[in-house]
C-alpha cells in the first residue's frame, strides 16, 4: 500500500515576492498596496508612508519579529521586509558580533563567515515560508546594482542590473520568490544633433516580470513581460493561481486567424489598447503591427479579385 499522498491541480496560496530595483522608483510605495501590510522597517524608509511598521534595528529583533507574527498575525496579510540588504547588513553585524573580535566577514577565513551567511539567510527563509503558509504574503523589497558578468557561452562580458547582495544570499532569494520583479524609468536612445546616441525619457516608471539580459526577474504566475508599475497589474498574485482561466489564442494565431481587411483592422486596434494597458511593450507592439500589415498585404489581392 502506497504511503504517497497525491494531490492534483493548481493550490491557492499566499506568494513569496522580490520588488528590487533603482534608487528613488517607489518600490516600498508598491509594497505599501499590497493587500493588508506590516512592514519590517531595517531602514527606517517608511516614514513618509502611512502604513503600520516595526522598527528593525538588529538582526536579532528581526527574527523575533517573523517569530511572533508566526503566532499572532494580527490580522495583517503581507509581511514587508524593507529592505532585504539592510537585512543582510543587520545579519552581518550580527555574526560579528558574536564572532570574538572579528571586524569583517572575511576575518573567518576560507570562506566561512559567507557560509555562516548563506546557513542563516536559509534559516530566515524557512521563517518566511512558515508565514506563507499561514496565508500571508511576504515581500522583499531590495536595492539593485550594477554587475559586470561573463556568460561562459559569450567571448566578452556585459553589465547587468542584479540584487544588492552578496553572490551567496542572492541566489537564495531567486530562487526562494514566486515574483521578483525589477523596476526602472524607462528611457530610450535617439540621435542627437552631433550624431552620438542620447538617452530620453526616464520619467515613466515600469516593472519587468521576466528576465533578459540587462536584468534579473521572473513570475509564476503569467505576468507580461513588462507593465507599467502599478499595483493594479500585479492582480493575479492575490488572488492565488486557482482555476486556470480559458486561455485567450496567441497574436500570431489571431493574425492568422484573421481572413479580412475588416478583421486585421480590429485586430490593430486591440493591440493599440493591448499597449496602452501596459500588456504588450512597444517592440512587442512594433512586431505584431508589421505581422499584421504583412497578412493585409496578403489579404488585398484576393480580396480585389472577389
Amino acid at each position: 500500500m502506497s504511503v504517497l499522498k497525491i494531490t492534483r491541480g493548481r493550490q491557492k496560496t499566499a506568494s513569496r515576492n522580490i520588488i528590487y530595483g533603482v534608487e528613488g522608483i517607489g518600490k516600498t510605495t508598491l509594497a505599501a498596496q499590497f493587500p493588508n501590510p506590516l512592514f519590517l522597517d531595517t531602514e527606517e524608509g517608511t516614514k513618509h508612508l502611512d502604513c503600520a511598521r516595526v522598527s528593525i534595528p538588529t538582526w536579532n529583533d528581526l527574527t523575533l519579529a517573523m517569530k511572533d507574527l508566526a503566532i499572532h498575525g494580527q490580522g495583517f496579510e503581507t509581511v514587508v521586509i524593507d529592505s532585504a540588504d539592510w537585512a543582510e547588513k543587520l545579519l552581518v553585524e550580527d555574526l560579528l558580533k558574536n564572532s570574538g573580535g572579528k571586524k569583517s566577514i572575511e576575518d573567518f577565513g576560507f570562506g566561512k563567515g559567507y557560509v555562516m551567511l548563506q546557513e542563516h539567510m536559509t534559516r530566515f527563509l524557512a521563517s518566511a515560508d512558515v508565514l506563507v503558509s499561514k496565508g500571508m504574503h511576504v515581500v522583499f523589497v531590495a536595492h539593485s546594482k550594477v554587475q559586470r558578468t561573463s556568460p561562459p557561452d559569450q567571448t566578452d562580458g556585459y553589465d547587468r542590473y542584479e540584487l544588492k547582495l552578496t553572490k551567496q544570499v542572492a541566489p537564495l532569494l531567486k530562487e526562494w520568490c514566486d515574483v521578483l520583479l525589477f523596476c526602472h524609468f524607462k528611457t530610450r536612445l535617439v540621435d542627437g544633433a552631433d550624431g552620438r546616441k542620447k538617452a530620453t525619457g526616464g520619467k515613466t516608471r515600469v516593472m519587468y516580470a521576466e528576465r533578459s539580459a540587462a536584468w534579473d526577474a521572473k513570475n509564476r504566475y503569467g505576468l507580461p513581460e513588462e507593465m507599467p508599475m502599478s499595483i493594479d497589474q500585479l492582480g493575479v498574485i492575490f488572488q492565488g493561481p486557482g482555476p486556470a482561466a480559458p486561455a485567450k489564442p496567441l497574436w500570431k494565431d489571431r493574425v492568422a486567424a484573421a481572413d479580412t481587411i475588416e478583421a486585421l483592422e480590429m485586430l490593430l486596434a486591440d493591440a493599440d489598447s493591448a499597449h496602452d494597458a501596459g500588456q504588450l511593450n512597444d517592440t512587442q507592439l512594433a512586431k505584431l503591427t508589421d505581422s499584421i500589415v504583412a497578412r493585409r498585404s496578403a489579404l488585398e489581392p484576393a480580396e480585389a479579385t472577389a
